[in-house]
């Protein structure tokens, strides 16, 4: 059977006059986008104009909603009233489904971000609350869950479309969440090492821990952070070494 696997970013990732990644050369590359909804970063014209470009390569769009943290870059924990967690979330879907459509695209899937996603990897209640609020706005959107966590418990509890994720450049524990940032060795800076190991793992169907703990999982989709300085170089060489492999490399079905 020919392995398949979708390649996505963290993108749109911009504000103002300030411009964080390169979006332009990221969807040449990857099938998914993944596209800041303005809590964490991103702002409307930014999110029109990496949509916009998107729906003209055939790249996925998904939302990429946060916490409210522009200044940490929705990478400080923060602990909300669910309620209020859950408007949030449907506030961001809400406002990258407006865009999308205003450009020609559509939002077809939802993943959380930065520190919101890690919590969500620790507690399926969170998670679930989360990916609640976004069905409740799009029943039929595909959930984007790091696989082997809670995120993919939450997902399957609710019987919910879902696809399983893994990184090509941060590294696991031994449990399948990541690897604090704040640790050496969290993020893989190397396209090399990244593509290496994605091959690894998408071959094994396993995560592959920095422990070298094999970890089964459903590889579905593959991503890389668009605001790292070696994120086209890593998605190229993640691209080619699995195309070179056999792998087909493209959007999730949905």
């Amino acid at each position: 059977m020919t392995l398949r696997v979708d390649l996505n970013a963290d993108m749109g990732e911009s504000f103002g006059a300030w411009t964080m990644g390169d979006d332009a050369a990221l969807l040449d590359v990857v099938t998914s986008a993944n596209i800041a909804c303005g809590f964490h970063a991103g702002e409307p014209d930014v999110m029109a104009a990496t949509m916009a470009l998107a729906a003209e390569k055939g790249v996925g769009i998904g939302a990429h909603p946060g916490f409210r943290d522009l200044a940490g870059f929705g990478r400080y924990r923060m602990h909300l009233p669910p309620a209020s967690l859950a408007n949030d979330i449907r506030y961001q879907l809400g406002a990258a489904q407006g865009v999308a459509r205003a450009v020609g695209g559509e939002v077809r899937h939802l993943k959380l971000h930065g520190a919101l996603a890690n919590m969500c990897s620790e507690d399926a209640e969170l998670a679930r609350a989360c990916y609640d609020a976004a069905l409740s706005v799009a029943p039929d959107l595909t959930i984007m869950v790091i696989a082997g966590t809670a995120q993919q418990q939450a997902a399957q509890a609710l019987g919910c479309n879902w696809v399983g994720e893994i990184f090509a450049d941060r590294a696991y524990n031994d449990d399948a969440t990541l690897v604090d940032r704040r640790q050496p060795g969290a993020v893989i800076h190397d396209p090399d090492e990244a593509a290496a190991r994605v091959l690894r793992m998408v071959r094994e169907g396993a995560i592959v821990a920095a422990s070298g703990k094999r970890i089964p999982a459903r590889i579905d989709t593959v991503c890389l952070h668009g605001d790292t300085p070696a994120a086209v170089g890593i998605a190229r060489a993640v691209r080619a070494h699995l195309e070179a492999a056999g792998v087909t490399v493209a959007r999730f079905p949905g």
